[in-house]
């Protein structure tokens, strides 16, 4: 059995951000935001997955080995 319980809450009401902002507090929570829908099924990069690709693009362009980390 999972402890775990699964809530969808408008929060386009302030009544729904006023219960997120008060779950936000709680350690026990961990909350969840979906991606909005213009991104959805889109390729998402990390932020080392960006970095790569700025450093080769910068090797590219002056000749030189560079580490922007």
């Amino acid at each position: 059995m999972s402890n775990e319980i699964i809530a969808r809450i408008d929060i386009s009401k302030p009544a729904g951000r006023k219960i997120v902002k008060s779950l936000e507090k709680e350690k026990s929570v961990k909350l969840e935001y979906p991606l909005p829908e213009s991104i959805a099924g889109q390729k998402l990069y990390t932020h080392e997955e960006v970095w790569a690709k700025i450093e080769k693009k910068f090797e590219e362009h002056y000749g030189v080995k560079c580490n922007l980390k």
